[in-house]
């Protein structure tokens, strides 16, 4: 008997995640925990160089710019609490130094350039639908920086709106590389400050709008992170304490069911060996002076050498 329904990902023919793969990540918050499970098993990875960012016209204008090799000025940033901000950033960026939150702009804006044109995987994971648009300047941005409610316009996305930005993504992507797998998902997080009914109408808009420029014969595919927990967990010891996160069993569910689609057989095979170096580090021994437990660390020590000499850029410091 069948207690629940299970998602079944479609499985890739090539493309695959392997060790000498560079994945670059953008999105909302559970784009931070698969960049923690790859850097976890040593994965190429950078992600989210302008911060978290939550709905697809804040990650298509970070794209734009980045393309475009953007260099922001002092009028892009404002004072508010202390701290200056940019509105096409996350307040994790922030700065009491103005001269410093430039500077940290510009370097993310051309690192990630390079790395994009280098990438042979791209992530972009959707976490709502529904934006803010500054009065002032009649512009949608990426993040509020707690600046007051009222100097803003809360709009809802069509999912005509989120398809065509979404199509300038992949354009702007394809622009500068024309190789990479691009990879969508939808989070599922649950934004519930939007409400119940509205968080659905939101995430209703992401999933039509992704499957409307979703061709795998392009190189263009879809991962149902949202679906695995929606539909195939369905349950609340699932989640955090707050009700509206995924947990560590759950994180750590989507990445398996992840892992056996999307990378290959032999990066399989050396995820478990970097994992048992990894659970080695973490040993706390009852007498560290022990023969056996400096036994235990030439031993971990030699394994570490053997991979590093096949991954150089693997670091386990």
């Amino acid at each position: 008997m069948q207690f629940r329904t299970k998602i079944q990902p479609q499985p890739q023919q090539h493309n695959f995640i392997n060790y000498e793969a560079k994945i670059v990540l953008f999105g909302s918050c559970f784009t931070e925990n698969i960049s923690e499970k790859l850097n976890y098993f040593k994965l190429q990875n950078s992600v989210n160089p302008f911060g978290i960012l939550f709905h697809p016209k804040a990650i298509e204008r970070l794209l734009t710019n980045i393309v475009n090799e953007k260099i922001y000025t002092e009028d892009e940033l404002f004072f508010h609490n202390e701290r200056w901000h940019c509105f096409d950033a996350h307040s994790s960026l922030s700065n009491a130094s103005k001269t410093s939150l430039l500077n940290n702009l510009n370097s993310a804006i051309a690192s990630t350039n390079q790395e994009i044109q280098h990438a042979t995987h791209i992530s972009i994971t959707l976490g709502t639908a529904w934006a803010y648009r500054f009065i002032e300047s009649d512009t949608l941005v990426s993040n509020c920086h707690k600046v007051p409610q009222k100097k803003f316009l809360k709009e809802l996305l069509s999912v005509e709106e989120i398809t065509e930005s979404l199509e300038g993504i992949i354009t702007l992507i394809r622009s500068i590389n024309t190789n990479a797998s691009i990879l969508f998902t939808v989070s599922p997080i649950r934004h519930l400050k939007d409400g119940f009914i509205e968080n659905t109408q939101s995430k209703s808009h992401l999933i039509a709008a992704v499957h409307n420029v979703v061709e795998p014969r392009k190189n263009i595919h879809y991962f149902p992170s949202y679906e695995i927990l929606l539909d195939e967990l369905r349950d609340y010891r699932f989640y955090k304490e707050d009700m509206i996160h995924p947990n560590q069993v759950a994180i750590d569910y989507i990445w398996d069911q992840f892992s056996s689609v999307w990378i290959s057989e032999s990066a399989q095979i050396t995820m478990l060996e970097v994992e048992k170096i990894q659970k080695g580090l973490s040993h706390k021994p009852f007498n560290q002076n022990s023969i056996e437990h400096q036994t235990f660390l030439t031993s971990l020590k030699q394994k570490m050498e053997i991979l590093q000499k096949e991954f150089p850029f693997i670091n386990f410091s």
